[in-house]
């Protein structure tokens, strides 16, 4: 490996459902994004949820359904992106869904639209995504950035997401590397 940098103002550890739609969303903003993920494909997990036809948003959604040390912060969030906002996304690319039991929305046919409508928007603002990349460091640098180096080569950006997901399908390949990561910069799991 060199010891060569990559610079992106966006670096985001994850490229499943909340990874790429972070992306999605920086990148609208005009940052230069960078999706990394251990996996040798995005979306893995999208594409098993809810039997292969995913439940990618409910109609019901409130501050309520989520714990949070802030609860303005939900209120915002969902403010600021709503499921509606989703929804329209999903109807933009003409994919096809039903409603079953509590409002959860399914694709009719397979939870690759999802991904494919995720990896599109992606793709229309420029978001770089790379795979097979395993994290080895993560620091903090003096200039407020975040220096990785992985089994891609070496990184650095102003931003950092961390959306790798938890150990809830072990199967997947699912690591704990969110964990630590948390762990590493002070936060209580």
């Amino acid at each position: 490996m060199t010891d060569h940098i990559t610079r992106t103002e966006v670096l985001i550890i994850g490229a499943s459902a909340a990874g790429l739609m972070c992306a999605i969303e920086a990148g609208k903003r005009g940052r230069q994004v960078t999706v990394l993920d251990h996996a040798n494909k995005p979306g893995k997990k999208i594409l098993m949820s809810g039997g292969g036809r995913c439940n990618f948003t409910n109609t019901d959604i409130s501050a309520a359904n989520y714990i949070s040390h802030n609860p303005h912060f939900c209120k915002s969030a969902l403010g600021r992106y709503s499921q509606w906002d989703f929804i329209a996304l999903v109807d933009s690319y003409r994919i096809a869904y039903h409603e079953r039991d509590l409002g959860k929305l399914f694709c009719d046919i397979s939870a690759r639209d999802i991904l494919n409508m995720l990896l599109a928007e992606c793709e229309k603002v420029n978001v770089d995504i790379r795979l097979d990349c395993k994290i080895e460091t993560l620091e903090k640098t003096g200039n407020n950035a975040f220096s990785l180096r992985t089994s891609a080569g070496n990184f650095q950006s102003q931003s950092l997401v961390i959306a790798c997901g938890g150990l809830s399908i072990p199967k997947m390949c699912a690591s704990p590397l969110g964990y630590k990561i948390a762990e590493q910069f002070g936060h209580h799991i």
